[in-house]
């Protein structure tokens, strides 16, 4: 039976061992759940569409893939904003267990949905190649190919990086970091400024000798500083210290207004007027880091620019934004493909209703998928689960 005097006990082992105290919850940020549903529905245009079909924003359209470098940037975020004071309890195990639950049974159905790829993958690869890439797809290890990176499922080479990060992660947490926001700003500036080394170096040496690196080059070392993880790890860690900052700041809610619009007034600018005349690397490679590290902090409280984003259908959607980046790319080849407009005699409606479907498909996934594996794989596995039921 729970008693007061076992209350009194807990607290007293509290006191000599600060790590057996639980982390209070920390405050839901549905404003960055919502935005996630524009980045991934950008890419989706990105891949499928003529950008010059959304008139004023094109650039945003054309420049889609910058989407990928907000999503490292988040993602480091959000686990350092949910772990950053559970450093010396973090259960190394348990985290990497709550990861995998999350990423492989989508990934694995992602591989499924492609199978038909394989076909093309084994006309166009050596045979050397093709069984490297059957090899190292299903293990999240093409990434570290720029030749195999886009093997089987095109979009899959992030796995690669994000896995490496959340390998890294538990010994990431438990560092000693500065504490105050002036140094945590410093850092973050100086993540994205060496990690515009790469870049740099790339468009001063032109390794592939490419008159006009652009977004349908394909050197081997463009592909390297695109698809392989090296490049990620600083936007990844600069993710990691705004979630420090995240829980240091102290900001009115007036203040986050005046950054977030500040970040959302920079990227259209960015967009619009520098997009076109910075070199492309530079801009795959991280440019706009700041600018999403502004709008990050900005949705990080509640004012108005947060309650749009943080809208609840936005969120809903936002939720499987994994299970939509993931499929998109290979779903939209079964589609046309099987020529399922043409069946329906809905041609007339595409590229629209390919992109409602998608989302549906996601959502599908979402629900269907990967929530009901990840409770299952960790009530299997995890130590936590089954400490409840003993």
């Amino acid at each position: 039976m729970y008693t007061l005097s076992d209350e009194s006990a807990m607290a007293s082992t509290a006191e000599i061992n600060p790590a057996l105290i639980k982390p209070a919850r920390k405050p839901a940020l549905p404003a960055l759940t919502g935005i996630r549903t524009f980045l991934a529905v950008n890419i989706v245009f990105f891949h499928f569409s003529n950008p010059a079909w959304f008139g004023p924003f094109a650039p945003v359209v054309n420049n889609g893939y910058t989407g990928v470098s907000f999503f490292f940037l988040l993602s480091g975020f959000i686990l350092s904003y949910n772990y950053a004071d559970r450093g010396g309890s973090l259960n190394k195990r348990e985290f990497w267990l709550a990861r995998f639950s999350r990423l492989y049974p989508v990934y694995i159905l992602s591989l499924l949905i492609s199978f038909h790829m394989l076909q093309m993958e084994w006309q166009y690869q050596t045979r050397t190649h093709f069984i490297e890439g059957i090899i190292l797809t299903p293990l999240l290890l093409q990434g570290f190919s720029p030749l195999l990176a886009t093997f089987w499922n095109t979009v899959a080479w992030t796995l690669s990086s994000e896995v490496m990060l959340y390998i890294a992660f538990p010994w990431l947490v438990k560092m000693k970091w500065p504490q105050s926001a002036r140094k945590l700003i410093l850092i973050v500036i100086g993540c994205w400024l060496v990690g515009l080394i790469l870049p740099s170096l790339y468009v001063w040496i032109n390794p592939d000798g490419l008159a006009h690196a652009d977004r349908f080059s394909g050197g081997m070392w463009l592909r390297a500083l695109k698809f392989t993880p090296p490049p990620y790890i600083l936007t990844f860690f600069a993710g990691l210290m705004l979630g420090k900052l995240q829980n240091v700041l102290v900001l009115s809610k007036w203040q986050r207004f005046a950054v977030a619009l500040t970040g959302v007034v920079a990227a259209a600018l960015f967009y619009h007027y520098l997009v076109a005349i910075v070199p492309y690397p530079m801009v795959h490679g991280g440019m706009m880091t700041p600018i999403f590290a502004l709008i990050i902090i900005g949705l990080g409280g509640p004012h108005p620019i947060s309650g749009f984003f943080g809208w609840k259908p936005f969120v809903l959607i936002g939720e499987a934004t994994y299970c939509l980046y993931l499929l998109h790319f290979n779903s939209w080849n079964l589609i046309h493909d099987h020529h399922l407009w043409d069946h329906l005699h809905l041609v007339k409606y595409d590229p629209w209703v390919s992109y409602i479907l998608l989302v549906v498909i996601a959502l599908a996934a979402y629900h269907l998928v990967e929530n009901p594996c990840r409770k299952w794989i960790l009530s299997r596995w995890s130590h936590k689960a089954s400490a409840k039921t003993n």
